[in-house]
């Protein structure tokens, strides 16, 4: 077992058995199945087994579990089990393999040791730990967590006021990522929790940039200390939206539905102009039961962006969950003829659920079909998913053997649910990668 080799595997899910398809067979039953590969390389397997023997008080034989993991010095390994012990309440445990990590150079361990030292009584032991590290932005925003239980707050904030004052030169990189507006944002924050409001508020406000950063935490702290009239006078002139965004949840917090939705509908507000704006204003009406006004709040918007996938997933959604799959289809059908008919999988493949709802999945599968994509590798999980949502996954299992290379782990998935458990694992090894190795020189 090499740390390389597993820390490629879990972050490109190449290789292994995915954490989706572990939690699948644990549902179905086969923790025999996961045991067994939990003792052969494959991590997600292994976690998980570990973290059911804990549940069942058999916290020794769970390490055993972890042990082979954590002998290659893989951090994430160390973390799991780190994790595991705090949760058993073997605080000292937990404290203890970080600190081995940490002392033998590892870069992320000092920021894990000192959290866990402050969860557990010894914020001051971390501050201390960290005081040294200020001129690295990620262990000082850890610093500045840490202060108030560590009664340092005042000294954290002395750190960030000479940052806060300092204008780099024209040299790049002067202050090595932490830019005067983040230490600011850090600033703000030591000042609003010593219950120093006003000061925190002026500070977000300083400065002729007012990073986007800023301007959402400015949001979040009027909405907060429930500063109605600051938020409103911030919404009705930031151009971002996280004003807004703000102000509608306080206001909806408060019972007042229609002053949210008014935030959002406010003249030149960020609704007329951003999708992710117009999908906040759509989920709120949906929360109160205006589905059908979230869907022509939608719909503009995917006629303002015509070809934005994003978008019509989303009102295609809405058209689904209201009962309306013709309304959908009839909308992709104008954008269609719009763009001159021909249209691309990546949007074509959206209307399927519609047409399945509408006139049976057999239909949508013939229409699939008679694209000149539905034949290919792309299109067999969509046809796949119609198949086995009708309760015929073998026939989904067969149309994705066709294509089983690009499609390994959607097939192992199905091939779970219908028990085929040593069929689904093959299928995993078979069709995985591992990393290349490279010789000398390369």
């Amino acid at each position: 077992m090499d740390a390389t080799d597993l820390d490629y595997r879990v972050r490109t899910r190449s290789g292994c058995i995915p954490p989706e398809l572990v939690s699948r067979m644990l549902e179905r039953g086969h923790v025999d199945v996961v045991e067994l590969h939990a003792g052969r390389g494959e991590w997600f397997c292994a976690l998980a087994w570990a973290w059911l023997l804990g549940e069942q008080g058999r916290q020794a034989e769970a390490l055993e579990v972890l042990a082979p993991y954590l002998a290659t010095g893989w951090w994430t390994a160390v973390v799991a089990a780190a994790e595991l012990l705090e949760g058993w309440g073997r605080v000292d445990a937990a404290i203890e393999i970080i600190r081995v990590r940490m002392e033998a150079g590892h870069p992320l361990a000092l920021e894990s040791y000192t959290r866990l030292l402050a969860r557990h009584g010894r914020a001051k032991e971390a501050f201390t730990l960290l005081r040294p590290h200020v001129g690295e932005p990620s262990l000082l925003v850890v610093l500045v967590d840490v202060a108030a239980a560590a009664g340092r707050d005042e000294e954290a904030a002395a750190l960030l006021e000479a940052r806060a004052d300092h204008r780099c030169s024209d040299l790049p990189w002067c202050c090595r990522g932490l830019d005067r507006d983040t230490a600011i944002g850090l600033l703000a924050r030591i000042r609003e929790r010593q219950g120093r409001t006003d000061e925190a508020i002026a500070l977000l406000r300083t400065g002729s940039t007012m990073l986007l950063n800023n301007r959402e935490q400015l949001a979040g702290l009027l909405a907060r200390h429930g500063r109605l009239d600051e938020l409103r006078a911030a919404a009705a002139t930031d151009d971002s939206r996280y004003a807004v965004q703000a102000l509608a949840r306080l206001l909806e917090e408060r019972g007042d539905v229609e002053g949210a939705i008014a935030a959002y509908r406010q003249a030149n507000g960020p609704v007329t102009r951003d999708p992710n704006s117009a999908f906040e204003l759509a989920q709120l009406l949906v929360r109160h039961g205006r589905g059908n006004e979230a869907i022509d709040v939608m719909r503009v918007q995917a006629d303002a962006h015509n070809g934005d996938d994003w978008t019509l997933h989303t009102l295609s959604d809405l058209c689904l969950d209201r009962g309306r799959p013709g309304d959908g289809l009839a909308h992709l059908d104008a954008l269609d003829a719009a763009r001159g008919g021909e249209e691309d999988w990546d949007l074509y493949w959206i209307r399927l659920p519609l047409i399945a709802a509408r006139d049976g999945v057999d239909e949508a599968i013939t229409q699939v079909r008679s694209h000149p994509d539905g034949a290919t590798s792309y299109a067999a999980p969509h046809i796949a998913e119609l198949l086995a949502g009708a309760g015929r996954t073998e026939e989904a299992i067969a149309v994705l053997e066709q294509h089983a290379h690009a499609n390994s782990h959607d097939l192992a998935g199905y091939l779970i649910d219908v028990d085929r458990v040593e069929d689904a694992l093959a299928v995993l090894q078979r069709y995985t990668t591992r990393p290349l190795e490279l010789s000398d020189g390369t």
